[in-house]
């Protein structure tokens, strides 16, 4: 890695674990104090066990030093401890001579063995470490072919630190879900277990925090059929201020159709780095995932660009069902169809986009077919007419109670009869601010 890679780099506020969080994490695996010295030293014991041991391996001298300045806070609060190697081969002997390193955080271009080849090798010395690659910027060829060996995740150059302890704490997260799944697997209840922490793993991956300004709001909520889902939403940060919405739906059920889904949010990440034509990031996602798509599964996919400044939506739609539009004046009606079909079925094909500006008060509602197909005992669909009735009497006013009233509505009408498909809405609202 050349040392000019590492310009733009940020500080971070992001304070470090604290003590009393490593005592109690550790609580249980404590000897009984003794007095004075005694009990400090076992203090100090419990919270350098506590550290999450992370193997960072770069051929570039000045990343030990640079990791060092700038996660100083991490590691001296007893967070993390950090191996450096300088290429896979020094990789791989580090993971044998550590045996408790959680994960592995790797540059791609390096001497002797790379990257790439190094995410093959890692399940041989420990199949429980995670792994995080470090690329290019808009190298998706590489990208690709690491999540295809085995990498949990990934972040560009010149990286961004407060970008990367997120990468860092939803990996480790991760691993401790994974942990547990497997201290879980000699249970009689080791199915349920399993399937419960891939809910909770696959949920942590969806966005949790929300714009809330006076001049939009956008909130999002996803109920899986079962234990895990193949509906997801994202939010996706672009210059300019501006924000991605995305709302997708993977064909199937169950887990072939939640691994599928992680693989399609990763692409459609992936692809909206450096460029914001919805048109254009679908059309990179489809021809990545038209690549090796043995299991023939495929992905409905509703991308759009909103720019808070002006009130302009820009969207393109692949295959997925069309949002509806609620205006300030009460009306409602579909966003006009761009006509794209779902992603991951044809290779080398385009997608239309069309745009529309909201104004004060207007709403957007993106949904998948788990609302309007939701089924009462009777074999009745919620359909697209309820959900016009739900906002009947007054447009929406916020995008958090908004979302609150059409999930509520799909469940009174229901009323208890067994839910057959995941259940996802994101709603973006437009105010009248100017902040």
């Amino acid at each position: 890695m050349n040392r000019h890679r590492f310009g733009g780099w940020k500080p971070t506020r992001r304070p470090a674990q604290s003590l009393e969080r490593a005592r109690f994490r550790y609580a249980r695996h404590k000897s009984i104090p003794g007095q004075g010295i005694a009990r400090q030293d076992s203090e100090e014991s419990n919270i350098k066990r506590a550290a999450n041991k992370i193997l960072v391996v770069d051929d570039e001298p000045d990343v030990e030093r640079l990791v060092r300045q700038r996660m100083r806070r991490e590691i001296r609060g007893g967070q993390y401890e950090f191996v450096f190697a300088g290429n896979g081969i020094e990789a791989l002997e580090q993971l044998r001579e550590h045996q408790d390193i959680d994960m592995v955080l790797s540059d791609i271009n390096m001497p002797e063995m790379d990257g790439l080849t190094l995410l093959q090798q890692i399940p041989s010395v420990d199949p429980n470490v995670r792994s995080v690659v470090v690329s290019a910027y808009g190298d998706m060829k590489n990208i690709r072919t690491a999540m295809n060996r085995g990498a949990f995740d990934f972040v560009t150059k010149p990286i961004d630190f407060d970008d990367l302890r997120i990468t860092i704490t939803r990996t480790l997260e991760t691993i401790e879900l994974w942990r547990s799944a497997l201290e879980s697997r000699d249970k009689l209840v080791v199915l349920e277990s399993e399937l419960s922490l891939a809910n909770r793993m696959q949920q942590s991956i969806l966005p949790t925090s929300f714009p809330e300004t006076d001049r939009y709001q956008v909130f999002a909520s996803m109920e899986a059929a079962r234990d895990v889902g193949g509906d997801f939403y994202d939010l996706l940060p672009m210059e300019g201020g501006r924000i991605g919405l995305a709302v997708a739906d993977v064909s199937g059920k169950g887990i072939p159709a939640a691994m599928f889904m992680m693989s399609s949010r990763t692409l459609l990440r992936g692809a909206a780095i450096g460029q914001s034509d919805p048109s254009n990031i679908l059309r990179e996602v489809n021809q990545l995932l038209c690549e090796n798509n043995d299991t023939a599964m495929f992905v409905t996919l509703f991308l759009a660009v909103f720019d808070p400044a002006t009130g302009e939506l820009i969207y393109a739609n692949g295959g997925h069902n069309p949002p509806v539009l609620y205006r300030n004046d009460g009306t409602s009606s579909l966003l006009p169809t761009t006509d794209g079909i779902a992603l991951g079925i044809f290779p080398d094909i385009s997608f239309r986009e069309n745009s529309i500006t909201l104004e004060a008060g207007d709403s957007a509602i993106l949904y998948s077919d788990g609302v309007t197909e939701a089924e009462n005992d009777e074999g009745e669909q919620f359909e697209l007419d309820r959900l016009y009735e739900v906002f009947a009497e007054a447009p929406p006013g916020d995008a958090r109670t908004a979302t609150a009233d059409v999930l509520e509505a799909v469940k009174v009408f229901a009323d208890g009869a067994p839910q057959f498909d995941d259940i996802t809405c994101l709603i973006l609202w437009r105010g009248g601010g100017s902040a």
